[in-house]
C-alpha cells in the first residue's frame, strides 16, 4: 500500500514569537495526519513541553510515556498531553527541539490515538533528551482543528516551525 503526503500548511513563527501554533479548518479528505516541528521556547526553563489539544478541548486526554535525560530514563502515565520535550529558553542559544506527532484515523467516530517522538539537544551533562508518547484523546468528534502550545506559558520562539501533511492511504 503506497501511501501519499500532502502539505496542509505550514507555520513558521515571527520575530517577537507567539504563544501557540494553530491549524484550523483542517480538511477531512485524509486518512492520517503529522506534524513535524522544530521548536523552542522563551521560558526561562532548560527543558520544556509542549502540549498539542484537538477541537479547542483540554480534556479527556491520557499519554504513556517513555523518556531519556543524558544518563536517566523512565516512563510515566500523564492525564493530559504533554506529550512533546522541547528546548526552553534557558537551553543552549539556537538549539531547537524536533519532533513528530502522528495521528491517524483522525476522521472516525473512535476515539483517537495517537503518538508522538521528540528529541532536545543541548550543550549540558544532559545533552540528550528523548520523548516517546503513545496517547489517547477519549473523544468521537472528527479532528477539525489543532493548538500547539508551550505547557509552561512561554512562547514558541522566533524560527521555530511546525508543518502539518494528510496522509492518503492509496490501495
Amino acid at each position: 500500500m503506497a501511501y501519499t503526503y500532502s502539505k496542509i500548511a505550514t507555520y513558521t513563527v515571527g520575530s517577537g514569537g507567539i504563544a501557540s501554533i494553530d491549524f484550523l479548518n483542517i480538511p477531512q479528505i485524509y486518512t492520517d495526519l503529522v506534524i513535524k516541528y522544530s521548536i523552542r521556547t522563551t521560558s526561562a526553563n532548560q527543558v520544556d513541553y509542549m502540549k498539542c489539544e484537538f477541537n479547542g478541548s483540554t480534556t479527556s486526554y491520557s499519554e504513556r510515556v517513555l523518556f531519556g535525560y543524558g544518563t536517566t530514563t523512565g516512563s510515566a502515565t500523564n492525564s493530559g498531553s504533554y506529550d512533546n520535550i522541547i528546548d526552553g529558553g534557558a537551553n543552549t542559544a539556537s538549539t531547537f527541539a524536533n519532533g513528530e506527532i502522528y495521528i491517524p484515523n483522525y476522521t472516525g467516530a473512535n476515539y483517537k490515538s495517537f503518538s508522538s517522538d521528540s528529541v532536545a539537544e543541548s550543550n549540558s551533562t544532559t545533552n540528550n533528551m528523548l520523548m516517546l508518547a503513545a496517547e489517547l484523546w477519549s473523544n468521537t468528534s472528527p479532528i477539525t482543528s489543532i493548538k500547539l502550545s508551550d505547557y509552561s506559558s512561554g512562547n514558541f520562539a522566533q524560527y521555530s516551525t511546525a508543518h502539518l501533511y494528510g496522509i492518503k492511504a492509496e490501495l
